[in-house]
């Protein structure tokens, strides 16, 4: 990976790294600032079990607005356990949808239950959704997130990222 594509990683989960923030440190009226808007961000779900976020997976995609704005919305993706608790991740399918992409989660590790979380998992399904066979974390796959939680958590969260990636340099 060449040093531009590693510091343009770092900067995307700088971003997001920001965004989590958010979410954990906002008080019970849900409001926050962000570039200098008042905001309130919605609750964000958490998940108990590798089922629970397949059963979302399966929803989000089946979403009437997903479908219309994601070509890959109907390629279907499968969610399966990973080993460690480093890093969630995506493993691209075949595009006609014969091979489901993969969600891998880590769950059951000590330290993994950050991995639980939906902001996590539309992160790896925005990956999912970008068909632009562009870097893994580049800016269709930054716009891609950013519509996605626009679209499944409400504008203010698609506002978060497009700020936050743009104090990060992207």
């Amino acid at each position: 990976m060449s040093d531009r594509r590693d510091a343009e990683r770092a900067a995307v989960y700088a971003a997001e790294s920001m965004v989590l923030r958010l979410f954990d440190e906002v008080g019970p009226s849900r409001s926050a600032v962000i570039g200098g808007t008042a905001i309130t961000l919605p609750v964000e779900a958490r998940f108990a079990s590798l089922p629970s976020i397949e059963d979302y997976v399966r929803r989000v995609l089946a979403m009437p607005a997903v479908v219309d704005e994601f070509p890959r919305a109907g390629v279907p993706v499968r969610v399966r356990s990973r080993r460690g608790a480093a890093a969630a991740t995506y493993e691209r399918g075949s595009g006609d949808g014969a091979a489901p992409g993969v969600i891998a989660i880590p769950v059951g590790v000590r330290g993994s239950g950050w991995a639980l979380r939906e902001l996590v998992v539309l992160h790896e399904l925005a990956h999912h959704l970008d068909g632009s066979g562009g870097p893994p974390h580049g800016r269709v796959f930054r716009a891609t997130l950013a519509s996605l939680a626009a679209t499944v958590l409400g504008p203010e969260v698609g506002l978060c990222y497009r700020i936050l990636f743009g104090e990060n340099g992207l």
